[in-house]
């Protein structure tokens, strides 16, 4: 089963056949199948004697691929799409070809050291010291997690193991779900929910006020304040700078979560949305959302990474010969031990293309969107509720019912024209574009837009 036998090399081939044509393609924008569909057209695939590769391959190209959405579509714009490079998707089939093993640096120093000198680059984009530095983890909830076990071990030890009666961390009501949930859920943490402004945004002033109303007792547990760089839902990037003073005064742990917005750190144009998270001690950006990179990918840096080591590396026997002094471990900062280069791809691809076309290519994508909102803004029958910082835009169309929406989401993927999903902006449904995909055109969201008519 494990050897390269005329079957599976012949497999092989044909798989990479296959990966050749889907690069070189424009993908369909594809559709779901229900549970009743996918079991009358495919039917049970594990067997005693197996399927052979003919009939593997064919299920996947003709049915269950084409069951799932081509997030790299241009018209893909719910949620926050995923537009990888031809150049990272190609070099994730090598890393998945050459199965490469990067927790250790004995075990894969090579991509360990690559890997490194991405995360080098995205630490330059946020102003980070020469000594930061971390790893690529999943995504952006297991960098949020891994970023916060580090900020609450630190305050553990510099109150000298004495816990308080209930750790606590302030967040807005903007602040990702993830976050919330592996404060709440995981890490059985409280949360102290900071107002936002009229724009949803975390201010220092605001924060300064809400921890100053709170009881001796409750303030003492808040080892940490998360700062959002471009909030999922409606792109705003929070007051990072006056986030950090109140941090500073405090002496808490400040996270600043990038996963989808500090990719425009690479952009003149709205680099200074950004000032304050140089100041960060740990900072998380998704290359798997706005760099360009297949899933899944998330960038995690720290200020001091002997802090984050300290939190996070694992002793065990057997794992002495990998835990030697002075080497660079990616698994020491962060959750996980069993690791997949998984920054290889947004290493390889930024050193093809340089970092100038991933400032050009996001710069593309801003500008696209402000062409957007001048669209949603000149059509009688939207209105646009948010000002975009970056590459999301929220509106209504006027008069229309939560049905409507839903009715005309549900349209647009069954006629092949778009993905798009509604949402909800101040307890109302309404309309939300994300704009990740250099490919996206204003002319693509005008189809969209005119569809609403």
């Amino acid at each position: 089963m494990h050897r390269l036998t005329g079957d599976t090399e012949r497999a092989v081939r044909e798989l990479a056949a296959y990966c050749l044509e889907r690069l070189a393609m424009q993908a369909p924008l594809d559709r779901p199948l229900p549970p009743a569909e996918l079991d009358e057209l495919v039917g049970q695939t594990i067997t005693a004697d197996g399927i052979g590769v003919d009939t593997a391959i064919q299920l996947w190209v003709k049915v269950l691929g084409p069951a799932c959405l081509s997030v790299d579509h241009p018209r893909y714009l719910a949620f926050i799409p995923n537009a990888p490079t031809k150049a990272a998707a190609g070099f994730d089939m090598l890393v998945s070809a050459a199965n490469v093993y990067a927790g250790s640096w004995l075990e894969g120093s090579g991509a360990v050291y690559a890997e490194n000198q991405a995360l080098r680059w995205i630490a330059d984009l946020a102003g980070l010291p020469e000594g930061a530095g971390g790893v690529f983890t999943t995504g952006g909830t297991i960098g949020n997690l891994s970023a916060l076990v580090a900020a609450r071990e630190t305050a553990l030890k510099r109150r000298g193991g004495q816990a308080p009666h209930r750790w606590a961390v302030c967040v807005t009501g903007e602040s990702h779900s993830s976050v919330k949930h592996a404060l709440s859920v995981i890490m059985d943490v409280d949360m102290i929910e900071v107002p936002g402004d009229d724009r949803g945004r975390m201010v220092g002033a605001t924060l300064r006020d809400t921890v100053a109303s709170l009881s001796p007792k409750v303030r003492d547990g808040i080892f940490a304040v998360v700062g959002t760089a471009g909030t999922t839902n409606l792109g705003i990037v929070d007051d990072l700078a006056g986030i950090a003073d109140v941090a500073e005064e405090h002496g808490w742990w400040f996270h600043v979560d990038g996963a989808y917005g500090g990719a425009a750190l690479a952009t003149p144009s709205v680099r200074h949305l950004f000032s304050g998270v140089e100041r960060a001690d740990s900072f998380i950006v998704d290359p798997h959302k706005w760099l360009f990179a297949p899933f899944d990918s998330c960038a995690l840096l720290y200020r001091e990474p002997a802090l984050a080591r300290a939190a996070h590396t694992q002793r065990a026997g057997y794992l002495d010969p990998v835990t030697v002094e002075g080497e660079w471990n990616p698994s020491d900062f962060a959750i996980q031990l069993t690791r997949r280069a998984r920054g290889l791809p947004f290493w390889f691809s930024l050193a093809v293309h340089g970092s100038d076309a991933y400032r050009d290519a996001v710069e593309t994508t801003l500008a696209v969107t402000r062409e957007g909102a001048r669209l949603i803004a000149e059509a009688e029958h939207l209105r646009l509720l948010v000002e975009p910082d970056l590459s999301v835009l929220v509106f209504e169309r006027l008069g229309w019912t939560d049905a409507e929406y839903t009715a005309w989401s549900a349209q647009l993927l069954a006629e092949q024209v778009a993905f798009v999903t509604p949402t909800t902006h101040r307890g109302r449904m309404c309309a939300r574009f994300a704009v990740v995909n250099p490919l996206t055109t204003a002319d693509d969201l005008k189809l969209i837009i005119d569809s609403m008519a």
